[in-house]
Formats: C-alpha cells, structure tokens, sequence
C-alpha cells in the first residue's frame, strides 16, 4: 500500500489551472512579459490585449464576475495557462520538451548547438534587414521554398510616421522586406495569429525572447491547434523594450526627434536614431532607463532561450547576426540556406566579444527573476572563490 501510495503522488498533476490562476499569479504579479500567448490561445474568444498607457496585458471581456472570473474556465477550460510561457514552471518544461533536459546553471543564455556571425547574399535583404537581414532572408527563403505559409512579424502603424510597432502577417517577399527593423517598442507579434486565414497551415513567428517561448510552451502543454500551426520560431535577442511614451517625453523634447522624422534605430551600447533628413543622434541607454516597459522589469531572459534560432545585432560587426542556433530543425534551415547561397556566414570566434557579451546580458537579465517565482530561470552558476 505504501508503495502504491508513493507511485500515485509521483503521478503528473493533472492540468486543472485556469484563468483566475494565470491572472493571480502572471497577470497581476508582475510576471506577465505580455507576449499575449493566452489571447491566440483562447478557443472561446475572451481574452483581449491592453495595449493602451503601457500597459501591454490580456484582459478578460467577458461580461462575468470580475477581471479575474470567466465563465469557461469555471467549466474547466485550461487553454490560457497552457499557453503562457511564465506560468509555473515553464523552463524546465520547456526546456525538457525541446532539449530532454533541463539547462545547466552555467548554460546562462539557454541550451544551443551552434553559434555563429551570419548575414544575408541578397543585397535587397542585407540592406533593408536589420544588423545583416538574417532573419528577413530566413522568411524569404522558407516561404519561397514552401517551408511556412506566414509569418508573425511586425509592422509600422500607418505609413511609418506614428512609429507605432503593430502585429502583422508577411506572405511574400515585399512584406517580408516592408517588415524589417527594429522598433524598441512592444508589439505582441503573436496577436497577428488572428488574422490568419484557414490556409495559413505553416506558420512563422518572429518575436522578442519572451513570446519566442510561446510556441513550444503551447506544444509541450498541448495547447491545440495554434500550437500545431506554429512551423518556425525565430527569437530576437532582448534585454527590454521601451513603452511608447518615450518618443513624446524624451525624444522629442530633448533630442528633436518627432516620430515623423525617425527612419531607423538600432542600440549598440546606446540608443542610435537615424532621420529622414540624414541626421544621425545617439541617446545613452541610462536616460531610456525610466521608460523601460513594465512587462521587461521581471523578464530573465535575454537570448530567446526556446526559439529554433535566437538572433541579435550585437558585437563588433554591424552587417553580421550574431546567431544561435537551437534545434535540429534550425540548423538544417540555415545549412540549407547556406548550401544555397542566401546567407554567408562566418565562426563566431571572429567576434567572441560578441558572444561574451550575450553571456553577460543573459546571467544579468536572469537576475531579475524574482524571488516569488519558481527557481529555474534565475539559476546561475556559483561565484568563483576568492583567490588570495
């Protein structure tokens, strides 16, 4: 009886956690990174996103109970924490679901196969991509070649001059390229998921770290059919992101530097601004501090620890990607696209500053992880003893 007794409570917990949990202990707490993974998630339509004043969050709207009720998760429906790659112990699940381990407490930027620099062959991509268009040739290729139907990305709002990054869908090339850049600001790329269309079978997402941990938390918790449709899941490096109001309270007034006029930005060790009217004006990231997002203050990952490639524009070269890759299925991607010309690489020992660097983000993001939560995702390898 003893025995029995002790294999029962070794048994998995069934998953019985719902949306009163996710709002008590992610949306509330300050966990909540606003990927908005419970929203594409939600099979009864819900759940919406508060994008509005910073505040980057699901919100419930159905009209029952309070902001933490609803009726379907009453009813036992689990499909938003299933989804929500904060809720428990989403690393060592995750991790276990794509490596069969969890990582080590020295692996600070996630468990990978291959690191090196990369950049896009064709000129188009390289010039309109960000940091070597890696990833913009990345979802050409895989969309030329049949690999993904779509791909999850973000635009700019409008005709660019809001500067306001918003969810979109790219299917060819043209969208692809009109895609490209980086934005600082937050854009839940997940949410564009809604606007798929039934043949959009094979999907791409690009995101920042925390929503590039979406589609495998979705599959390792069976989440159901958004997580059967997610094919690729490319993960940019990131430390934060910055809540809109920064062009109006600091941008603006202190560096003239309307959202009109802004062509391109990019951060190497401070904030780079591009104009239209040719002027380039660099801001230190130490006054950006004060608008860091809300949903970034707690996140402990920097280097999209649970994409299939993780990439970032950090290091010495500015037209190279420093790229890690994670999954079989990324490296045969990217060793075809290399068989075939579209992207030259080169050893990322040609710039171990840069690797050192995403290191170092990464031991500091995971730091941030609070004390509150579950272990695992600050765990970080012991101090060195003092020598004398």
């Amino acid at each position: 009886m003893t025995d029995l007794a002790e294999g029962a409570s070794e048994k998995k917990e069934r998953w019985s956690y719902s949306w009163k949990h996710l709002y008590d202990e992610v949306v509330t707490s300050g966990l909540c990174t606003g990927c908005a993974g419970c929203v594409i998630a939600c099979p009864h339509d819900v759940l919406d996103y508060d994008d509005l004043n910073g505040v980057y969050k699901p919100i419930q709207i159905e009209d029952y109970g309070g902001p933490r009720d609803c009726s379907h998760g009453d009813k036992a429906c689990t499909s938003c924490t299933r989804a929500c790659p904060r809720f428990r112990a989403w690393e060592p699940e995750i991790d276990e679901f794509m490596f069969g381990r969890v990582r080590r407490a020295d692996e600070v930027s996630g468990v990978f196969k291959d690191v090196f620099l990369a950049r896009a062959s064709d000129p188009e991509l390289l010039e309109g991509g960000q940091d070597g268009g890696l990833v913009s040739a990345i979802l050409v290729y895989a969309l030329e070649h049949d690999m993904i139907d779509a791909a999850l990305v973000s635009y700019l709002e409008g005709d660019g001059s809001t500067w306001k990054a918003i969810p979109g869908i790219a299917r060819t090339r043209e969208e692809v390229i009109a895609s490209a850049g980086s934005r600082y600001t937050y854009s839940a790329n997940t949410l564009a998921y809604r606007d798929l269309t039934k043949d959009d079978e094979r999907v791409a997402l690009v995101g920042m770290s925390c929503q590039s941990s979406v589609p495998p938390a979705m599959k390792q918790r069976k989440a159901g059919k958004v997580a059967r449709r997610m094919a690729l899941n490319i993960g940019l490096l990131c430390s934060k992101t910055f809540d809109d109001a920064i062009f109006d309270e600091l941008l603006e007034p202190k560096y003239g530097l309307p959202r009109a006029v802004i062509k391109k930005m990019n951060i190497k060790g401070r904030l780079q601004v591009w104009t239209h009217d040719d002027r380039y004006v660099e801001v230190p990231l130490k006054e950006c501090h004060q608008w860091t997002r809300e949903g970034c203050k707690l996140c402990p990952d920097f280097a999209a620890e649970h994409a299939d490639i993780s990439t970032g524009g950090i290091g010495k070269y500015n037209d190279w990607t420093l790229t890690i890759v994670r999954t079989d299925e990324g490296r045969e991607l990217l060793e075809r696209m290399a068989a075939d010309g579209w992207i030259e690489t080169r050893p990322g020992d040609d710039d171990p500053e840069a690797i050192a660097l995403m290191h170092k983000l990464s031991a500091k993001s995971r730091k941030r992880w609070p004390e509150f939560a579950i272990d695992a995702p600050r765990m970080l390898p012991p101090k060195p003893a003092d020598t004398p």
